[in-house]
């Protein structure tokens, strides 16, 4: 029996929306304003991790899909030692590089073969377009289409994008087993980042609806050990692609702050662990509430959650691209970020402190 299976997989569902809350309870005189969004993906745990102030210069040449499939080592001798070690949810673990200002690229690294990358931040170039591009100059150098084939042995499988796919996450076939993601910034309809990746490892992250007849990749077990690693990984990643974005956008650095990435793992964790998806938590508290327990002093405070991406910058861009998480991301007054992963739910508590 040959095509076995012929099912439709929705894998990416966007639930978003944000709230605005006002309350004084620092002093009678000082007014704190809590602000929260909303969209869908993952969460985690946060130990110590504070970023390096050091500048990390890129000195990538060519374009980045030249390093699909070279190993490790050629790696290391073209740009020195990554930044840090993180492992996936998908078996390989992401080498990042990045200035954690101006340029941000991660390697998917498995078996001593680099079989995904993916690269943020200026002067990147992919495929004969760039970051920063307009989304028309993109899809003429890179034909978009709303179905996407591919098959292998006696495996088939269509990618099916719905309008808001082709309008934010295009997905290009570039060769027999090599896929392009562009990520777009609608709100200015520029290329915001690219993913490059196998087949194999598509399949793995099922960002689009899935057609298909024969067999899908399993997933991979983690053990509890193993999820902390990959949740702390992803907190430190959206850590640095938050910067990295408000950099673009001319807004400043923000500082981790650990006492608020608890919070916000703990937000997580309660949301995973309970099947609900909400700024509230179970027992009804607040963002507000959730701070206060900790006793953490603030100005202003906001709120991102996302849950079922695959990974942290699948969360990041949905972020970009929703007004409510948009304007957390990327507001003038915040100057501290805590994140908290677990599994596949996130949360960013930002905070306004003198």
């Amino acid at each position: 029996m040959r095509f076995i299976r012929n099912l439709t997989f929705i894998a990416l569902l966007a639930i978003i929306g944000f709230y605005f809350l006002e309350k004084s309870n620092i002093s009678p005189d000082e007014a704190v304003s809590i602000e929260s969004n909303m969209v869908e993906e993952k969460i985690s745990l946060l130990e110590n991790k504070v970023a390096p102030e050091e500048k990390r210069n890129i000195p990538l040449q060519g374009e980045i899909y030249d390093w699909m499939g070279k190993s490790p080592k050629e790696l290391v001798q073209a740009l020195g030692e990554p930044l840090r070690k993180d492992l996936s949810a998908y078996e390989y673990t992401w080498w990042v590089y990045t200035d954690q200002s101006d340029h941000y690229v991660q390697f998917g690294v498995v078996d001593n073969e680099i079989i995904t990358i993916y690269a943020t931040g200026d002067n990147l170039n992919i495929e004969s377009v760039a970051i920063g591009q307009h989304y028309n100059t993109v899809s003429e150098e890179l034909t978009f289409s709303d179905e996407v084939t591919y098959s292998k042995g006696f495996s088939f499988y269509t990618f099916r994008l719905s309008e808001e796919d082709l309008q934010m996450r295009p997905l290009v076939k570039v060769s027999d087993e090599i896929f392009i993601q562009c990520y777009f910034d609608t709100f200015s309809n520029v290329l915001s980042s690219v993913r490059v990746l196998t087949a194999d490892t598509l399949l793995k992250h099922r960002p689009y609806e899935l057609e298909y007849r024969g067999d899908l990749p399993g997933e991979l077990r983690l053990s509890d050990e193993q999820w902390a690693e990959v949740e702390s990984g992803m907190e430190q990643q959206i850590f640095d692609l938050t910067n990295v974005m408000r950099n673009q956008h001319d807004k400043q650095k923000l500082d981790w702050e650990e006492a608020v990435s608890n919070v916000a793992f703990l937000h997580s964790e309660d949301m995973a662990e309970n099947n609900y998806f909400s700024h509230y938590s179970k027992n009804g508290a607040d963002l507000q509430e959730r701070l206060a327990t900790k006793d953490i002093f603030y100005m202003k405070a906001g709120e991102n959650i996302a849950a079922q991406y695959p990974d942290a910058p699948a969360a990041m861009e949905g972020w970009l691209n929703s007004d409510g998480h948009r304007e957390a991301l990327l507001k003038d007054e915040y100057t501290h970020l805590g994140v908290g992963v677990y599994r596949l739910y996130y949360t960013q508590n930002f905070l306004s402190k003198p």
